[in-house]
């Protein structure tokens, strides 16, 4: 098992991922760095390995694929991910990973957008964008999150070993953060430099494809994790919708004593009953989350065993 195991996915970053490598490696020189090229049709792999890597691939293309494979198959007490194309500063290296070494934390967030993302990133859309999901996600899941799409993360062995990689694009980031504020996972900040991308490199990033992929996940993940409150949301829409058609029935109702429009009457009982259907669902669907919840913890409790006796055994080599 490594002690610290710095990851790095990778697709067409041969002019950059040297110098990645080489940052990280000097930082945390007792890292082993690990490099997973994502069906690149550059050099990437190569220069990664003359670098110092440890190269890997996932044929799956795709972020969300890669940090599945890397979450697999790497053993270490602790994990720092970082993106290929050099827009990460190495410099908070060493603080985050004893933010997991040494204060607990399963999630440290590298917070670009507190120091100087605003200034540095050139594409004004990802600006916006970065907010609005930022904004969401702490709105619905009531935590305190400053950085949700950042690229820049450390994270723990069980936090790595317990966390069910469903998305296989850059909706990973949103996943894995909704995944810790729901699991009461502990989360910690570390303020990191960004630099945008040198000249020559691109970015992967479709800003409305995976921008509107990004929000489905997180419309996915509110109705899952928080499914009472989903449910109850669209159950007041139903019935104020209903309630907006049955009203101007029952006022012509009282003056004229019949019903008009008995065909609105049955579409605003069907809607209403929807409503009500849509509660109780919500509150089915919040047990079985509940549940869901204590299953998690007796899984990491095993996890934890795990990593335990894993450490046992690398010390006694």
């Amino acid at each position: 098992m490594d002690k610290i195991a710095v990851l790095i996915p990778c697709y067409n970053e041969a002019k950059t991922i040297e110098k990645v490598v080489l940052d990280w490696k000097h930082e945390l020189p007792q890292a082993v760095v690990y490099v997973y090229d994502n069906n690149s049709t550059d050099d990437t792999a190569a220069r990664a390995k003359e670098a110092g890597a440890v190269v890997r691939r996932e044929y799956g293309q795709g972020k969300g694929n890669v940090i599945r494979r890397m979450f697999r198959e790497v053993d270490a007490q602790c994990y720092l991910m970082v993106d290929g194309d050099d827009t990460y500063s190495a410099q908070h290296a060493r603080e985050m990973a004893d933010k997991v070494l040494c204060r607990q934390a399963d999630m440290v967030v590298g917070d670009r957008l507190s120091s100087t993302y605003y200034t540095e990133n050139k594409r004004p859309f990802h600006n916006m964008g970065n907010t609005l999901v930022r904004r969401m996600i702490n709105t619905l899941f009531q935590s305190d999150i400053r950085d949700i799409m950042t690229g820049c993360r450390g994270f723990s062995y069980n936090f790595v070993k317990t966390f069910p990689v469903l998305s296989r694009g850059f909706e990973i980031e949103t996943e894995m953060t909704i995944h810790a504020v729901d699991k009461n996972m502990r989360i910690e900040h570390v303020v990191v430099n960004y630099r945008d991308r040198p000249d020559g490199s691109v970015s992967k990033l479709n800003t409305f494809s995976d921008g509107l992929q990004v929000l489905k996940t997180i419309a996915k993940l509110f109705r899952n994790y928080k499914p009472d409150l989903f449910f109850s949301i669209l159950a007041v829409g139903m019935e104020c919708l209903a309630f907006g058609l049955f009203m101007p029935i029952l006022i012509k109702f009282w003056r004229i004593q019949s019903v008009p429009n008995f065909p609105t009457l049955i579409v605003a009982g069907f809607i209403g009953l929807v409503g009500i259907i849509s509660f109780f669902t919500g509150l089915i669907l919040s047990s079985i989350a509940e549940k869901d919840r204590r299953d998690f913890e007796l899984r990491l409790v095993e996890t934890d065993a795990r990593f335990r006796e894993k450490m046992e055994k690398t010390e006694k080599i």
